[in-house]
């Protein structure tokens, strides 16, 4: 049975460990963004990865996104940040767009999907912020099965995936609207995927000296 926590500023430590003790054990945990419900597992952890991918019938081949609550948590999951990259997170994070960065080399394949890549946003959810704050970074698929609507209510995280997952962190609904951005950023700067960012507030970031868009 999925287990509903309402989260609170006040109690964010002590649900920090609740979060951080379903994850140690290898569970599914729902919880708010900036934009849409995500379920969060280890992203270290092959087997909570293999798990996550069957309960949303996702296939293997799509690599997972990385959530995380401070800036000094990007050096688990990444040895390089380019130039351009660095730009944009000056510009954009906290806030909804996920950039992609060359992997560490050890990071599970499920995370990366063999790409050598690894997607990685700081999030602008305040909520979400303190809980990985203190729990590390999480995976930020969001909450429902490949092929159906994204969800703002931790309610519809429940009706949409039932008894699959552990624990669902209900931080009231969220914004829904535009979902994050993805950009692939090496000598170029290849927009995966236009989001809340769009590629006029990205261009405009960068500016006419630095890598072009694709």
């Amino acid at each position: 049975m999925t287990t509903i926590v309402s989260y609170s500023e006040q109690e964010s430590l002590r649900l920090s460990r609740t979060v951080a003790e379903a994850i140690e054990r290898g569970g599914v945990v729902g919880f708010p963004t900036e934009t849409y419900y995500g379920l969060g597992v280890n992203p270290f952890n092959p087997t909570a990865l293999g798990r996550l991918i069957q309960i949303k019938g996702r296939p293997d081949s799509k690599p997972l996104l990385v959530l995380i609550g401070k800036m000094e948590h990007l050096s688990l999951l990444t040895e390089s940040v380019p130039p351009a990259a660095a730009l944009l997170i000056d510009a954009f994070w906290p806030g909804p767009l996920t950039i992609l960065f060359p992997a560490t080399p050890s990071l599970p394949s499920a995370l990366t999907a063999g790409t050598g890549k690894v997607g990685v946003r700081l999030t602008s959810c305040l909520p979400l912020r303190n809980i990985l704050t203190h729990v590390g970074p999480l995976t930020g698929t969001s909450a429902n099965r490949s092929g159906d609507p994204p969800v703002t209510t931790a309610a519809e995280v429940v009706e949409a995936l039932g008894s699959e997952i552990d624990l669902v962190i209900d931080g009231g609904p969220t914004p829904g609207g535009a979902p994050s951005t993805v950009v692939d950023v090496g000598e170029t700067i290849q927009i995966i995927r236009e989001g809340a960012v769009t590629r006029a507030m990205l261009q405009t970031s960068i500016g006419t000296k630095n890598p072009i868009f694709t």
